[in-house]
């Protein structure tokens, strides 16, 4: 074999077996994310963002570039963090589209103009949207209910935007955390009267985490900050009730 070709591999076989590098989403992330209320919740610095669009848009444009074949290839800590991290930065992209005039996600229409079913980015070789990410892809293939505690929808009431990009060697412990933090911010998940007050997630994607009860009592230190609270959460007999869910833009203008 030519001694070039040879090189040429060796230098390639890092690259492969790596699978996909975050890096430049990660900076972005590290500079525009600000972590709030203890750092169970975060806001994102919209307009820093928009400085650095050019950044993104290369990050976002190597995303597009990855061809199924190869995505095919990788582990399943590769392919989730790859999704997820896609997700993100394609909901920071299209809240650029009309950052500052923008209050809400839905600004940009439920019926006509849906954020969410909009194919307005290329992944794996295609038109995709965010559901397509999300609910057709990452719920669908992966079955893991921490996904909902990655996914960033630039929403108040949505589990935080993560101050780093997520990598497949660290992706359990991040998910983990991310699961904690949500469960632990007391604006979205509580005890009160009797009564686990718990995030709108919970009804709307409850085939998620069936039974809901018991998977709610595997996190009942993060639910309450007593003793006798997570004793009740525990023993998985709690009367929920689903809290309002905040649409309002995640920025940390407001």
């Amino acid at each position: 074999m030519d001694a070039r070709l040879i090189l040429a591999l060796l230098l390639w076989l890092p690259l492969a077996a790596a699978g996909f590098d975050h890096q430049a989403w990660d900076a972005l992330l590290k500079k525009h994310v600000v972590l709030v209320d203890g750092g169970k919740a975060s806001q994102v610095r919209y307009a820093g963002m928009a400085s650095d669009r050019a950044a993104l848009k290369g990050y976002l444009d190597s995303l597009s570039q990855v061809r199924e074949k190869d995505f095919e290839g990788w582990s399943r800590q590769e392919q989730m963090a790859f999704l997820i991290n896609a997700y993100n930065a394609f909901t920071v992209e299209k809240v650029l589209a009309r950052y500052p005039d923008i209050r809400s996600i839905w600004d940009f229409g439920k019926l006509f103009g849906n954020p969410f079913k909009d194919e307005f980015f290329v992944l794996l070789g295609q038109r995709r949207s965010l559901d397509w990410i999300e609910h057709e892809t990452l719920r669908k293939r992966y079955r893991d209910p921490r996904i909902h505690y990655g996914v960033n929808c630039a929403s108040v009431g949505c589990p935080m935007l993560r101050e780093e990009a997520y990598v497949p060697s660290r992706l359990e412990a991040q998910l983990d955390e991310q699961a904690r933090r949500f469960l632990s911010d007391r604006s979205r998940n509580r005890l009160r009267d009797g009564r686990l007050e718990v995030s709108r997630i919970f009804d709307w994607y409850k085939e998620d985490f069936e039974p809901r009860e018991a998977y709610l009592a595997r996190y009942a230190d993060s639910l309450s900050d007593d003793q006798k609270g997570r004793e009740e959460i525990a023993r998985g007999k709690i009367v929920l009730r689903f809290l309002d869910y905040d649409w309002s833009l995640n920025d940390a203008r407001r």
